[in-house]
């Protein structure tokens, strides 16, 4: 009780931060070359099991959230690193499709009970004045736990493709014990029944999105843009890993296996977007602080696109590479900027619906174009990858489209409303 009592929460928020990003690289830095060269998944398969996992979460994040409400968010979050260590420990430990599902289920469900749950202890035991410091501190150790996590994942890959997703199980429900001893939970007061999350609001939620996505001209595009943003993003980050693995990587370090070259590549992908992302902020702040930012929005969709069609039709590995980067990069630096701008163009009172509204158009488009991408994958994969970059084609236009709509003041929109 005496180690209970003098866990500070900040402290430990680090350390669990820290801890889940390093183990989650751990899992999932190799997990794509597991799954074809250990599992023996299809393009199709692979894709299923990317659907089953977005479709574990979306069906389950209110079941789960009402534990947290209700009865204590340190016991939801310790329920989900067990449920997440099952899933990973299974995952490595039978290399079979339909064990891969069930895993993609257990660690979805997992996943939705820390969801929202850690964020909310950690502002109850520190208090809401402090607690923006405390996410700006944690997410420092996210950055230093994920980069020790890769490599460690590379390092552990070349003995055993599994042995990395087999450890991350393991640690995954060692840590949900060693937060049962440490985790203080002392201000936590039960949700009103009125303000809990249920289906009946999720709904609301849903109609509430639709009718500013229909009154506002912003608001509605970006919603269209993150629907066809998940129509084609479900297959290409979950068959880009099975063209690379067609490649013949070159000998570095006496080694040419791809659990080395995996590492390196999400290392590189993490530092590209990052170095690219802070010399813009450097240079050219007013850029990305624009408030009608769809010219450059425009081009980053623009070098999405290309960076998507160029990977599916290239056939040399560097070019390839590039190309990926390149949609990576562009992704990552895009997707502050949406988010800055579509904060900008809603009230207060409807922001949390908007932005929910658009979270789930991109996980229904996942959901819906996932699958038959990954069935044209079976038979050919340039051709569902190719599909995937076609599908973002019409995006830059959206976004041009939205000029003389950016002109008219939030003031203005708000009163439309």
């Amino acid at each position: 009780m005496s180690v209970y009592r003098s866990a500070d929460p900040a402290r430990t928020f680090y350390g669990y931060n820290a801890a889940w990003s390093f183990l989650a690289a751990l899992s999932f830095t190799l997990n794509a070359v597991y799954y074809v060269r250990d599992a023996g998944l299809n393009p199709l398969q692979m894709v299923l099991v990317g659907t089953t996992l977005e479709l574990a979460c979306f069906l389950f994040e209110i079941p789960t959230g009402i534990v947290a409400d209700l009865y204590s968010r340190r016991l939801s979050i310790i329920i989900g690193f067990v449920l997440i260590g099952a899933g990973f420990l299974l995952q490595g430990l039978v290399p079979a499709f339909l064990a891969i599902l069930a895993a993609q289920v257990l660690w979805g469900v997992g996943f939705t009970f820390t969801s929202g749950a850690d964020q909310a202890w950690i502002t109850d035991e520190v208090g809401t004045e402090r607690a923006a410091a405390v996410f700006v501190r944690a997410q420092q150790f996210e950055l230093g736990g994920k980069i020790v996590g890769i490599i460690s994942a590379g390092a552990l890959g070349l003995i055993s493709l599994p042995l990395p997703m087999v450890l991350s199980g393991a640690g995954m429900i060692l840590l949900a014990l060693t937060l049962a001893v440490l985790m203080r939970e002392e201000n936590f007061h039960r949700t009103p029944k009125q303000e809990r999350e249920t289906f009946k609001q999720m709904a609301e939620t849903f109609k509430s999105g639709l009718e500013a996505a229909r009154r506002r001209p912003v608001v509605r595009t970006l919603v269209i843009i993150s629907l066809i943003a998940g129509l084609s993003s479900e297959a290409f980050d979950r068959l880009w890993s099975v063209k690379i693995l067609t490649f013949t990587f070159p000998t570095v370090f006496g080694t040419s296996e791809p659990a080395f070259w995996f590492t390196v590549l999400a290392l590189a992908g993490t530092l590209l977007s990052l170095g690219t992302s802070l010399a813009l902020n450097r240079f050219s702040p007013e850029r990305l602080q624009a408030t009608h930012p769809t010219g450059i929005l425009a081009t980053l969709a623009l070098f999405q696109v290309a960076g998507v069609i160029g990977f599916a039709l290239l056939g040399n590995l560097w070019l390839a590479l590039a190309a990926m980067w390149l949609n990576t990069v562009a992704g990552t630096i895009a997707y502050p900027i949406e988010s800055a701008w579509l904060n900008r163009h809603v009230d207060s009172r409807s922001r949390a619906t908007v932005i929910s509204m658009v979270s789930q158009a991109n996980a229904i488009g996942q959901v819906v174009g996932g699958p038959p991408l990954g069935a044209v994958g079976r038979s050919s994969l340039r051709a569902a990858l190719l599909a995937s970059g076609v599908i973002l084609t019409p995006i830059p236009a959206l976004y041009l489209r939205l000029k003389d709509a950016s002109r008219i003041p939030v003031e203005e929109v708000s009163r439309r409303s």
